[in-house]
């Protein structure tokens, strides 16, 4: 069996190998068809080789447009760069812009409130809190709507705003913050005004001290600074100032809408008539652009106006139209929201005298020499708000702020300035109270600028008032006895309520302020 198989493999190998396919033999002929084949191999190689320069012409193709894909990216990058480069420029620059306006209005502020009397004309502070910016171009469009409106050849002429009083002096505690805005006014030509202070006349009654009459003029008629008026002139003299056929005549003064009858005298009613008149007129040609109503807050006081805002809250403000006395910072006042004297003017054609901004003036001056943090405003203040809360509790009484802070005036005249550093505050309030206690027991408390010769001559004031008599603010108590009492027992109560009211105003108070003044025997 063994035998079989190996005679059939061997048949088979030697079948396979002399198979003539496998290994043809050397006489073997070549096929006839070789030369076909040869020529299409060559074409076929010529055909690979057509693709292979297509296919290297299409990755240089794709590379040219990677890299063109490649340098747009590339500039845009570098325009964003540039973009960023310039808004980031852009906002700098806005950035300087402003500070540089800032800085400006700083230095303008600075520069108005130098000791200089004639920087102190202008609105140069902005209002304390958020709402002063918006306050004072709400009071400037106005004032510029109310400028349009009027003729200048009839019409008085409004001049720029002044701030003045607590919120201005920061010493304001009451809520909410109330501003005083004094707004100058002048007449028309050929008029001017001419004020006469209760001074210049050597017999004045009791109750006219402190005012003073306003007397409108021609400028070209005015018999002050020209005698022909005053004397009789001879048929061949000639005034060279007013000539043959407008000779001034004795009482020619202007009549004028503003006042009253035949008599040259500016009239407070018909001007704060005019000037409530002018302010609504104004508002309502300016309305439309302000998301908030305007209002009135005291019919009897006209100029007190106040912003109501959509959300509830209101701004109350003070347009007060004043009379410059010369050229100084003294201001006859149509009215005031806080009489200093606790009074009425004797009649409509007194004009209440204003030291507003002298006095201003005198808290910055004074602050420059006080050592840092000086107590005298926080001393003030906190006076102030004593008194406040005690009106509440028992009703006004004829002491108001102007009272404290004229007395706070004369300390700081007298007192040393290092007697106002912060930690005597307590000693400082105990004396402020002290002085209102005296200057209430003897009825006497002086006017600080009117005929005090110690006040800087610095200061401006008019000679006449450096020359006139001190005036008593605390006169009327002479003859008004139950309002003099009712007054002096709102101060003790209010004394004797001090610690409790402070603790309320979050200051603490030593012990010592338990030595304040003792209620005295009132004759």
């Amino acid at each position: 069996m063994a035998l079989g198989l190996f005679r059939v493999c061997l048949v088979v190998v030697t079948a396979i190998i002399n198979h003539p396919l496998l290994f043809p033999r050397e006489n073997a002929t070549v096929p006839e068809n070789e030369e076909e084949i040869i020529r299409q191999m060559q074409a076929h190689q010529e055909k690979l080789q057509l693709e292979q320069l297509r296919l290297e012409e299409e990755v240089a193709r794709l590379a040219a447009e990677k890299e063109a894909e490649k340098e747009a990216l590339e500039r845009v990058a570098e325009e964003g760069q540039q973009q960023d480069e310039s808004r980031a420029a852009w906002d700098l620059w806005s950035t300087l812009c402003m500070v540089l306006f800032l800085v400006v209005e700083v230095w303008r502020q600075d520069q108005q409130d130098a000791p200089s009397p004639e920087c102190l004309r202008a609105d140069e502070d902005e209002l304390p809190g958020l709402e002063g910016a918006p306050l004072r171009g709400f009071v400037d469009d106005l004032l510029e709507a109310l400028r349009s409106l009027c003729s200048r050849d009839t019409d008085m002429e409004v001049e720029d705003f002044i701030g003045v009083d607590s919120m201005y002096e920061n010493w304001q505690v009451n809520k909410p913050l109330l501003c005083d805005l004094f707004v100058p006014f002048m007449p028309p030509e050929p008029y001017r005004f001419h004020p006469e202070l209760w001074c210049s006349s050597r017999s004045v009654p009791l109750d006219r001290q402190g005012y003073g009459q306003i007397k409108v003029v021609r400028a070209d008629e005015d018999t002050l600074g020209c005698i022909c008026g005053k004397t009789k002139l001879g048929e061949d003299m000639l005034c060279l100032l007013h000539g043959k056929n407008n000779v001034v005549r004795p009482g020619s003064e202007a009549e004028d809408p503003l006042c009253v009858g035949d008599s040259p005298y500016l009239d407070t009613m018909r001007v704060l008539k005019w000037f409530q008149t002018a302010l609504t007129r104004a508002w309502h040609r300016i309305n439309h652009k302000y998301e908030f109503d305007l209002a009135f807050g005291q019919l009897d006081t006209p100029g007190s106006l106040k912003i109501r805002f959509r959300s509830g809250k209101f701004m109350p403000f003070n347009l007060i139209p004043v009379i410059q006395y010369d050229d100084s910072d003294l201001y006859l006042v149509s009215h005031l929201t806080r009489e200093p004297c606790g009074g009425t003017p004797p009649s409509s054609t007194d004009w209440l005298l204003s030291f507003a901004v002298y006095e201003r003036h005198f808290l910055r001056m004074t602050s420059k020499a006080l050592p840092e943090g000086a107590c005298h405003l926080s001393c003030l203040q906190i006076a102030s708000f004593l008194l406040s809360k005690q009106s509440r509790l028992t009703g006004p009484s004829r002491l108001s702020n102007y009272h404290l802070k004229t007395a706070l005036l004369h300390l700081l005249l007298t007192r040393r300035p290092a007697a106002w550093k912060a930690e005597q505050l307590d000693a400082r309030l105990h004396e402020l109270l002290c002085f209102l206690e005296k200057s209430l027991l003897e009825k006497k408390l002086h006017h600080f600028f009117i005929g005090n010769c110690k006040v800087p001559e610095a200061m401006g004031l008019p000679e006449a008032v450096r020359r006139a008599e001190p005036l008593n603010l605390f006169r009327p108590f002479v003859l008004q006895r139950s309002v003099y009492r009712k007054t002096v027992d709102s101060f003790y109560e209010m004394l004797k309520n001090a610690p409790a009211l402070i603790s309320e105003y979050s200051l603490h108070i030593p012990s010592d302020h338990g030595s304040l003044p003792s209620k005295a025997v009132i004759l």
